[in-house]
């Protein structure tokens, strides 16, 4: 299994911003030197739920400042892209990194209404831009003198420079948030990237996906493969003892979930307006479901439980809410340290 760190930081107070965008360099350095496998970036507007607000600019200047740690996206908010624009972008980083990006796109966000209107965007045509925007991508990237003619845009470029770095094209994965976006993944024979869900629906998904790519004829390498590529998310603490970690991270969680619904609150009281409701809490906004936290043995044992399910990383949220830099680098080194190593171990003998 490999980890890989979510620079995830909240700046609760637009005078925090720059502060949280050095300290997050900093331990995007830290993960890199203590040999973490990924880096993964979110895009978020307007709110402070994610201080560098822009992926594609932070990811080339992660590019420049580490040496050997990827660099993905959980997720590019493709409705808030231009496709050749971002196709340009990621040919770029591709070229800083030597190879190191991996292209997470997604339709946009679900829950924040605010980050479509201060784009100008329908929500309801986010994922028809994903999909068309997918495509346009990836051809701009194979394709001299492509000509496009789509239900968004109308494109005609002789050759997009600069030429990827990787070749025919930079690694891409999409996020799927529904059980029917991630069985359409098996069906195209492709990894995904998977939203916090408890262990029971990972595990439906994990076996579904399996299913469906051997219905759709793909054989037991190709299936092992997508799944090595497979990605899930959840938060994680790890402190010296239980106790310490829960007295760290549980109320650095609560003041997350405020923060993060805070501004959905205030456009509706505002507007009269929502984007999604739900009937049920998700497993995002449950604390047993959300969370790994504990000592090194106590998180050892909640990673080896979604170990036997069968995926291929965790996409970790190491700092969590108000939580200071330094509380969460501690805790990103104990797991480096101590909980890492227990399964690549593993690895190295042929295990999990």
């Amino acid at each position: 299994m490999r980890f890989g760190n979510f620079l995830f930081p909240a700046a609760m107070d637009p005078a925090d911003d720059q502060r949280v965008i050095q300290e997050t360099l900093r331990e995007a350095e830290l993960c890199d030197s203590l040999g973490m496998d990924m880096l993964w970036l979110a895009e978020h507007h307007f709110d402070g739920i994610c201080a560098y607000v822009d992926p594609v600019t932070f990811a080339a200047a992660l590019a420049a400042s580490t040496k050997q740690i990827r660099i993905g996206f959980a997720v590019a908010q493709m409705s808030l892209h231009h496709p050749i624009r971002l196709a340009e972008q990621m040919a770029l980083i591709d070229n800083i990194s030597r190879g190191r990006v991996v292209v997470g796109l997604g339709r946009g966000t679900a829950y924040n209404i605010y980050d479509y209107q201060g784009f100008g965007i329908e929500p309801k045509e986010a994922y028809d831009r994903l999909i068309e925007a997918e495509d346009v991508m990836i051809k701009a990237w194979t394709t001299p003198n492509y000509e496009h003619k789509g239900k968004f845009w109308n494109l005609k470029l002789p050759l997009l420079r600069p030429r990827p770095y990787t070749r025919p094209h930079p690694s891409i994965i999409r996020a799927c948030s529904g059980e029917e976006a991630t069985l359409d993944m098996a069906r195209a024979g492709r990894p995904f990237l998977m939203n916090i869900q408890t262990n029971e629906v990972t595990q439906r998904r994990m076996d579904l996906y399996r299913k469906t790519m051997h219905e759709s004829g793909f054989d037991e390498t190709a299936i092992a493969r997508n799944v090595d590529e497979t990605w899930v998310w959840r938060n994680i603490f790890v402190a010296e003892t239980d106790a310490e970690a829960r007295r760290l991270a549980l109320p650095a969680w609560e003041a997350q979930q405020e923060f993060r619904g805070a501004m959905r609150k205030k456009v509706y009281q505002e507007q009269g307006i929502v984007l999604k409701q739900e009937s049920t809490p998700a497993a995002r906004d449950q604390v047993q479901h959300s969370i790994l936290c504990g000592s090194p043995a106590t998180v050892s044992e909640a990673i080896a439980e979604i170990d036997k399910i069968g995926v291929g990383g965790l996409i970790l949220v190491f700092r969590i809410g108000p939580m200071p830099a330094e509380v969460a680098n501690n805790s990103i080194r104990l797991f480096m340290e101590k909980v890492a190593p227990q399964f690549r171990r593993e690895t190295a003998t042929g295990g999990a």
